[in-house]
């Protein structure tokens, strides 16, 4: 599969291309080009084209495409939530789940589109007024991970395209297949060539994209090593930044939470998509009355949770690669080394269907203390590390003490307990007795070292516009 610029396909100036694999099986499904500064510039180019047209297309004309498009995806929900499967391994029915929500986020986008206003001071002289408008920045550059590459495109794309920006999207080298499908949906279903163009390739592929002096916008969802040098290198030429640089989220579990819930949202959500996503439960403070109690039920709903092998099915996959997998087989070997029990889970599932790909099984670390890795850095696996506490404010502590802050757990029955402490949690977003699914109408993003900036709902559509003062007179008539 080639890249796909300005309306068609294009294969990388240099000729060369990298393989996309199977993560199941290490198998190699396709190739990619391997794009590099030519390859930018190119694209780059496309959009700026695109630019000048799409800024002055009416509101009402952007929704209706972007409307289409969400549509299209519904449509192609299965054939792109099948190539998606290939390339990254979740099971079958998440893959088409995620397409399907994708367009719901494009919907909501394109209806916070209708409900952008100028406006204008009341207190100016005759002949005289102020008014306050909002211009779209200009090209975008998009640049998004393996875990959920459709819906984190959607956070960058369905927001700039309302705005009126162009996007010029590098994908992960582990999942480019489902976002190419989708851009050719996308300008077969009639957006304008040019306005979303998508790019394959490495590291000097991204540098070459970041660097370019005609883009005004990063949106960047990955590292936070990443994140910072994109930051560093956007302050070159003055580059806005949108950053979501993944989490190490904290759960506190009160003494008199309902243990059945909390662990069933927990699990549930702790190892969904083999836990490869940023704001997954990745550690969990439980007041010592309730501690063992807790630690049964988690670990009675993890050991059911199954493995799809190569060919079968499942509830979880493999991680996407090994580089991937080697930090959850590190922080276990350290939680082991220091003196923590593994409740379920530790060891790579191996054997016929597990042999070609990097499985772990949902894994629980009780005992588990601040100096271990589990407790300290982002996993990105299916591995949650537990440790009793004492108090609340004990618990709300240990899970402030982080240099992330993207979200954020409380379990208990007592309303001002629960409020207090989710007031207290330095996140971005913080849940209360539950665990739903981030919703598509409010901001989301996170405090400290977890990224600048929010995505989604109007709040997403505005940090793609700025900010411009009209100061018009005339000589009344009258």
């Amino acid at each position: 599969m080639d890249m796909f610029m300005d309306g068609g396909w294009v294969a990388a100036q240099s000729g060369q291309v990298m393989p996309v694999t199977d993560p199941t099986s290490g198998a190699v499904i396709d190739t990619v080009p391997m794009g590099q500064a030519a390859d930018a510039g190119r694209a780059i180019a496309s959009a700026a084209r695109a630019f000048e047209n799409w800024k002055r297309v009416p509101m009402a004309e952007r929704v209706r495409l972007v409307k289409a498009c969400a549509q299209a995806m519904r449509d192609q929900a299965p054939r792109i939530g099948a190539a998606l499967n290939r390339e990254l391994g979740r099971p079958l029915p998440g893959c088409i789940a995620e397409i399907a929500s994708s367009a719901n986020l494009l919907d909501i986008y394109a209806e916070e589109g209708l409900r952008l206003y100028a406006t204008q001071a009341l207190g100016s002289a005759p002949g005289e007024r102020i008014v306050v408008t909002r211009d779209p920045v200009g090209v975008v550059v998009a640049i998004t991970p393996f875990n959920y590459p459709i819906t984190l495109l959607m956070f960058k794309l369905g927001a700039a395209l309302i705005a009126g920006c162009p996007v010029v999207t590098k994908p992960s080298e582990d999942t480019p297949l489902s976002t190419l499908l989708l851009a050719e949906l996308f300008h077969a279903t009639g957006l304008p060539a040019g306005l979303f163009n998508v790019v394959t390739g490495a590291r000097e592929l991204g540098e070459a994209l970041v660097a370019h002096p005609v883009p005004r916008k990063i949106a960047f969802t990955g590292s936070v090593p990443a994140g910072k040098a994109i930051a560093a290198a956007a302050a070159g030429t003055m580059k806005r930044v949108t950053l979501e640089l993944g989490g190490h989220s904290a759960a506190i579990v009160c003494a008199d939470a309902d243990l059945d819930k909390a662990a069933e949202a927990i699990t549930r959500h702790g190892f969904a998509n083999s836990g490869q996503f940023c704001y997954r439960v990745n550690r969990l403070y439980v007041e010592r009355p309730v501690y063992e109690a807790l630690l049964d039920r988690l670990a009675t709903r993890a050991r059911k949770l199954t493995l799809a092998p190569a060919g079968g099915e499942g509830d979880l996959g493999p991680l996407v690669n090994a580089r991937i997998f080697a930090t959850s087989e590190q922080q276990i070997a350290d939680a082991r080394a220091r003196g923590a029990r593994i409740l379920a889970g530790g060891d790579r599932a191996t054997g016929p269907g597990y042999d070609g790909g990097c499985y772990m099984p949902p894994t629980l670390i009780a005992d588990a203390t601040p100096e271990m890795l589990v407790m300290r850095e982002e996993t990105f696996g299916p591995v949650i590390g537990i440790a009793p506490v004492d108090s609340p404010a004990e618990g709300l502590r240990l899970a402030n003490d982080s240099r992330f802050g993207l979200a954020g757990f409380v379990f208990t029955r007592d309303l001002a307990l629960g409020m207090a402490l989710c007031e207290g949690f330095e996140a971005g977003s913080v849940w209360l007795n539950d665990i739903q699914r981030a919703s598509h109408h409010v901001p989301f993003g996170g405090m400290k070292e977890s990224g600048l900036g929010r995505e989604k709902g109007r709040y997403g559509v505005v940090s793609y516009l700025e900010y411009k003062t009209l100061y018009l007179s005339w000589e009344p008539p009258l």
